[in-house]
């Protein structure tokens, strides 16, 4: 069957099957079980009130267990066992962590996601934050907006395939199709196989997040900057404020929450990344980290145990982050 046709008749079945269980399950909470009719009517429609917001949340709260707290625990259990000779496992207590811990592309992967988490989230934050405030002060902004935010329509490793390209080298003497290339020996240089020169390789491939983030971080902060009461920049262009003054004590400080969601927003996008680094280096040259370091684990060495303590890590590293965020929202709403 073609592709199309299928998602179409995907999209059929499950947004019909959605409509049909809502519609059937109000029809048999309201006609079967609580009938708001009779002596007891007023009661019954109270308890088919009560039940009814369970009716919309059971779909989602199933598949939240099936998918994500089944998963979560599996995999918890899992990174406390090993696989035995002959099918079954057997219960080895933190034994798998210790054995991650002491090998070194695990510490790798460890140094090179803390350079990650200082690096991406900063630049993304800082690259948007100027982009926000430049493209509101130009006439053609809209436009330049639209430029700036289209690498977040990219799937991660659309955009690790156009930056491989860039970043592509030919022997010395051809013409280079790779634009860091051809702009280097341009200059004298020779070509260089940047992807394999550490540390820069790391800092090569963060370029290509910082790329993506950057659209992400300029919207959000562009909302925010608008938000901003006239009547303070103009109070502050009254009292003789520069331009820098202007935006670094009246407008920064205001967007402070904001700027603080986005950087732990990306924050969280950067311990999870996995699809940059598979795509350009997998991992090799001194650039692994955790996510790739699960992958190689569970789908290439099948090392269920050491896998599963490394996707353990992540998740322990992910959730104050994560944690932290929601109840922040959750202050901002009251």
């Amino acid at each position: 069957m073609h592709p199309a046709i299928l998602g179409l008749i995907t999209i059929v079945i499950g947004v019909g099957g959605c409509i049909g269980y809502f519609w059937f399950s109000n029809v048999i909470l309201d006609r079967v079980f609580f009938p708001p009719s009779g002596p007891n009517a007023g009661r019954n429609i109270n308890r088919a009130n009560a039940i009814r917001p369970w009716l919309f949340m059971g779909p989602a709260i199933l598949a939240l267990g099936l998918y994500l707290a089944y998963p979560v625990v599996a995999t918890f259990l899992l990174s406390f066992q090993t696989r035995v000779p002959g099918g079954g496992s057997e219960f080895v207590g933190l034994d798998n962590y210790v054995q991650m811990i002491g090998e070194a592309k695990f510490r790798e992967a460890i140094f090179n996601n803390m350079l990650w988490l200082i690096i991406v989230p900063a630049a993304s934050t800082a690259f948007g934050l100027l982009a926000a405030q430049l493209t509101d002060r130009i006439s053609w902004g809209s436009f330049a907006k639209s430029l700036i935010f289209m690498p977040m329509a990219i799937s991660f490793v659309g955009a690790s395939v156009i930056w491989k390209l860039i970043y592509d080298a030919r022997p010395a003497g051809s013409d280079q199709i790779g634009v860091l290339n051809a702009i280097w020996v341009a200059f004298g240089g020779e070509p260089q196989q940047w992807l394999t020169i550490s540390p820069w390789n790391s800092l090569l491939l963060m370029v290509v997040l910082i790329w993506i983030q950057t659209g992400f971080a300029m919207v959000i902060l562009s909302a925010a900057l608008r938000g901003i009461p006239e009547e303070t920049v103009e109070a502050a262009i009254v009292d003789g404020a520069s331009p820098w003054q202007i935006f670094f004590r009246i407008k920064v400080p205001q967007i402070m929450p904001t700027i603080v969601v986005v950087w732990t927003t990306i924050t969280l996008v950067v311990l999870k990344v996995f699809d940059i680094v598979l795509a350009m280096t997998n991992g090799q040259w001194e650039t692994q980290v955790l996510a790739n370091y699960m992958y190689d684990k569970l789908f290439r060495a099948f090392d269920w145990g050491v896998g599963s303590a490394a996707a353990m890590t992540i998740m322990l590293l992910v959730s104050p982050i994560l944690v932290w965020n929601v109840i922040n929202a959750r202050k901002e709403m009251r």
